[in-house]
């Protein structure tokens, strides 16, 4: 796996353009399983985050950047793999539930698992409600998780934007939050939120965020949904 050697050699390239400066190093395990649970405000999150850790996490990654035809298809999987991402079927049910399983064995066998909790990028830089994948896989595996917060990367890289301005960023990493380890079929709907409202708050506290009860997900789809109806609705009716 060369995920060591692109974070010191294209990380050093990055780290100039993006200067990341890191807290909380101190709460990141030397040796065990533990869980990143970060907020997401940019694509080159995934890059800070491996930039200022002491120790390789792995990632999921949408199934789509395995699953490229030829020469292209075949550089992202090989891409993605080399640097520790593995793919999630987003379509939900027992498709997701497999990378879910298979982040289970990563913390399992004593490594870093990274996750953003909102399950996609902010649409407008503030925090929103966080799923429950994260607070599922800490119970089951007694892990604990580190909640995490990214700054700055949304100002250095607004969405759309291919290529990153040059600026500051941030990356705080939180106390860990210890969670004992349950049956699958003891753990309650309401302990999984109570632990993800938990992990989020501390999130917020650290970013400055403002927090919205709602999921990203939503937001983007109804924001999709109006700016498809003011399209239509300036196209000049045929006669």
């Amino acid at each position: 796996m060369l995920y060591w050697f692109f974070v010191r050699t294209l990380g050093s390239i990055a780290r100039r353009r993006f200067n990341p400066t890191v807290e909380g190093l101190e709460n990141i395990p030397r040796k065990g399983g533990a869980i990143i649970a970060a907020n997401h405000l940019a694509v080159i999150d995934d890059a800070l985050l491996p930039m200022t850790c002491p120790r390789m996490i792995h990632f999921m990654g949408k199934a789509e950047y395995f699953e490229g035809k030829g020469i292209k298809g075949r550089f992202k999987k090989w891409w993605f793999t080399s640097v520790g991402v593995f793919p999630v079927d987003r379509s939900g049910g027992s498709k997701s539930l497999g990378a879910l399983n298979h982040a289970k064995e990563i913390l399992e066998d004593g490594h870093l698992f990274g996750i953003h909790v909102e399950g996609t990028r902010s649409p407008d830089g503030r925090l929103y409600r966080g799923h429950t994948g994260a607070a599922r896989l800490a119970f089951e595996t007694g892990c604990p998780i580190i909640p995490t917060a990214i700054i700055g990367s949304r100002d250095l890289q607004k969405p759309g934007q291919v290529i990153p301005n040059k600026g500051k960023s941030k990356v705080i990493y939180g106390a860990p939050i210890p969670v004992e380890r349950k049956d699958p079929q003891d753990v309650t709907h309401e302990e999984l939120r109570e632990l993800t409202d938990r992990v989020v708050r501390a999130i917020a506290q650290m970013s400055g965020q403002e927090y919205v009860d709602e999921y990203a997900q939503t937001v983007k789809a109804r924001m999709k949904a109006e700016q498809e109806a003011q399209s239509a609705a300036v196209i000049p009716q045929s006669v």
